[in-house]
């Protein structure tokens, strides 16, 4: 073997190591597996990156947590659900991880409401004692399509094992409280009745604030 082969050979295998890589990324399916976590819950999410620019994801996602409240003299015990479904289409506008998001999502969160006073205590404009309430009981939901906006991160092009994160916003509408029920004595009362749905209409100004539900998902997935 002459020197100049030895040097066309060794060029070569130069060559091909610093395309190879680039090889490799562009030959990257797109497919994307993965689990997410966050305010909107734990579950599975798939995607696929259409192109360099272009991605689309899906996602579910559930969790169960407690979270009280108090509206002026009743203190709530809420059971959230959260239980939705989603799309997204990804926008990456430097080709690389950084990606600007849109979508909806199916939601199906929900918020269940008990109280039982140990005292004498205000529902809509009146009070009653504890016997004459009971257990007070109902739900709260939102709207059942919203849309979604997100800014994120989910690496660059390359196959393998990646994090990412996704922050914004889910446009759910106003939560509105339903079927507010007691178990009193005062139960089928009409003036308590009425005070009642005063009560739920309490429920609904408290719950204004939470139209805007924040969105903030960690994700770990595998790049195909």
């Amino acid at each position: 073997m002459t020197i100049r082969t030895g040097y066309f050979i060794a060029a070569s295998v130069i060559a091909l190591l610093t395309v190879s890589p680039a090889v490799a990324q562009q030959e990257a399916s797109g497919l994307q597996f993965g689990v997410t976590a966050g305010s909107l819950g734990v579950g599975p999410e798939a995607g696929f990156r259409v192109s360099p620019l272009f991605g689309v994801r899906g996602s579910a996602s559930f969790l169960n947590v407690s979270h009280d409240f108090g509206i002026d003299d009743i203190d709530y015990n809420g059971k959230v659900k959260l239980e939705s479904y989603g799309a997204m289409l990804d926008l990456y506008p430097f080709k690389g991880g950084l990606r600007l998001s849109g979508g909806f999502r199916i939601d199906k969160n929900r918020v269940n409401l008990t109280a039982t006073p140990t005292t004498s205590v205000t529902v809509g404009d009146t009070t009653f004692t504890p016997a004459q309430i009971g257990t007070l009981s109902g739900h709260v939901d939102a709207d059942d399509f919203v849309p979604v906006l997100t800014v994120g991160y989910a690496g660059g092009l390359t196959k393998g094992l990646k994090f990412g994160v996704d922050a914004g916003v889910m446009f759910q509408g106003k939560p509105v409280a339903q079927n507010l029920r007691a178990t009193g004595s005062f139960a089928t009362n009409p003036s308590f009745i009425t005070e009642l749905e005063k009560e739920r209409q309490k429920v609904n100004r408290d719950m204004e604030d939470y139209q805007y539900y924040p969105v903030i998902q960690l994700s770990l997935f595998y790049a195909f």
